[in-house]
């Protein structure tokens, strides 16, 4: 019967980056794998799907040969000349500044000291990469997914079904099964009724909570309901919530996010088929650091130019969305465009341009006075030395004397045309999560004990992120921990 009960040694929810990092790994032990996923074929993936690059460690060029294919040693060195390495202590103290000292040192330190394994691993699997160029170049890492993430987990489908793993499709987990504290499997929902999966034991990775209003309301606070989702509509944090529904311990920043630039006309979400079908056009606005960016009002908020945008940019959203509206403009000048500042993605964004500030006011809907005077004091801020927007590192040009002051990148809006691009915040996944074992990634109980036969993986895990994230951080973290879950769910299995 369609609805009979079905077995697996490990079952893991989700099948996105870490879902389908924990079944490779899981297949490595000879066991039974099944896969639930929530959203039809087409779909699959979750937020994986739409995004572009991991953010590891290496120590130079030998590190990178392994993981690029039809990719020339002079390309190679081009990209070791730009960023020559990324050590564990620099992804460490990178993290530690980005979330103001307070990402889990234990799942922090797990997180730098097998990125580099992780990603070998990886290209044993299948997996490849490429130069970083385009839109992805703007941000600080130097490879990216071949096909991006799509192009990613697609290599990754082929590979579980080489595997022998079965993914059913339209089925959404909703509550968790136990026998004496050990989890057993999972009651799901699916187009013809419920269906029970029983399992040695089980691994969420069906991501966080951002595609529901309700949660983000309940936990991100006001004005975090009307958002608009750089990702899925099916990741609605039942996973969390059936976890802790069995005393699973929550963990992390509950009420910080990944929240972004965006187009001010980015749709409600965006899914996998219709992603891959825009050639992986992407609504991202990501030249703020070298713009000013200011409200309806006229008014900066923000100091653009604090870090690299890779070390920035996740945090960026929740400042737009403060401002009157949730709405701001990133301002540049003609010196932009002769520079080539704008991403390719910039073709597409929306905005306007004028020869005059008080011209590019009245088409956007900015207050003219009060813009012409900011851009007025901005100008006569900006301090002595070099503009140079490398994106590896900041240039430490900045202003004096003005609040907020800008820190690097500080470029004069003087000279005609210019241009003004109108953004909002959009959200892609949530911070809190559960708390994790780091060396097995089994869940935590709020007593203080692990689970028996439940882990975790991904944007589930609460505690590496805090406020801020840098780019790339989350896909990395979402294979290191996935793989090491899928590891210790099959010994558990086995066991």
């Amino acid at each position: 019967m369609a609805n009979e009960p079905l077995h697996y040694d490990v079952l893991i929810v989700g099948t996105g980056n870490a879902a389908c990092t924990a079944a490779l790994s899981a297949l490595e032990k000879n066991v039974t794998v099944g896969l639930l996923e929530k959203a039809p074929q087409q779909d699959r993936g979750g937020n994986s799907a739409l995004t572009g690059h991991m953010r590891f460690v290496f120590g130079g060029i030998d590190d990178l040969r392994p993981l690029v294919k039809n990719t020339s040693e002079a390309e190679l060195q081009g990209l070791i000349d730009r960023l020559p390495r990324r050590t564990v202590e620099d992804s460490w103290d990178e993290v530690m500044s980005v979330t103001s000292g307070q990402s889990d040192p234990d799942l922090l330190q797990v997180h730098v000291t097998e990125s580099s394994n992780t990603m070998h691993w990886l290209a044993e699997k299948g997996q490849d990469w490429v130069p970083a160029t385009g839109m992805q170049a703007l941000g600080d890492n130097i490879l990216i997914m071949n096909g991006g993430g799509y192009g990613m987990q697609q290599r990754y489908y082929a590979a579980l079904d080489r595997g022998g793993a079965k993914i059913h499709y339209q089925t959404a987990a909703i509550e968790l099964i136990q026998e004496n504290g050990r989890v057993v499997g999972v009651y799901a929902i699916t187009p013809t009724g419920v269906r029970k999966f029983t399992a040695g034991a089980v691994v969420l990775a069906c991501g966080s909570f951002e595609a529901s209003p309700e949660l983000r309301a309940r936990y991100l606070g006001s004005g975090w309901d009307t958002v608009r989702i750089r990702g899925v509509p099916y990741n609605t944090g039942e996973g969390l919530l059936m976890a802790m529904d069995i005393g699973a311990m929550s963990h992390g920043s509950w009420t910080t996010c990944h929240a972004s630039p965006q187009d001010i006309n980015v749709p409600e979400y965006t899914v996998p088929s219709s992603f891959a079908m825009s050639n992986g056009d992407s609504t991202d606005r990501y030249v703020y650091p070298y713009s000013i960016m200011v409200n309806t009002n006229g008014e900066r908020f923000v100091d653009e130019g604090e870090d690299t945008r890779g070390r920035t940019y996740a945090k960026m959203g929740r400042s737009i969305l403060a401002q009157p509206g949730g709405v701001a403009f990133q301002i540049l000048d003609a010196k932009a465009r002769r520079m080539n500042l704008y991403p390719s993605n910039y073709a597409g964004a929306t905005g306007a341009k004028s020869n005059t500030l008080e011209g590019l006011a009245e088409e956007l809907g900015i207050n003219s006075e009060n813009f012409v005077k900011t851009v007025t004091e901005f100008n006569a801020a900006i301090q002595p030395g070099e503009f140079n927007p490398n994106r590896h590192r900041v240039d430490g040009k900045g202003t004096a004397g003005i609040t907020p002051r800008k820190s690097n990148y500080a470029l004069s809006i003087e000279e005609g045309p210019f241009e003004g691009w109108a953004v909002r915040c959009g959200m892609t996944f949530c911070f809190g999560g559960l708390k994790i074992d780091a060396q097995t990634a089994q869940v935590q109980h709020v007593a203080g004990w692990g689970i028996p036969g439940l882990y975790t993986a991904g944007e589930m895990v609460g505690g590496l992120w805090v406020g801020n994230y840098a780019s790339g951080s989350g896909m990395m973290a979402g294979a290191t921990f996935g793989r090491i879950a899928g590891t210790n769910a099959a010994l558990f299995a086995k066991s």
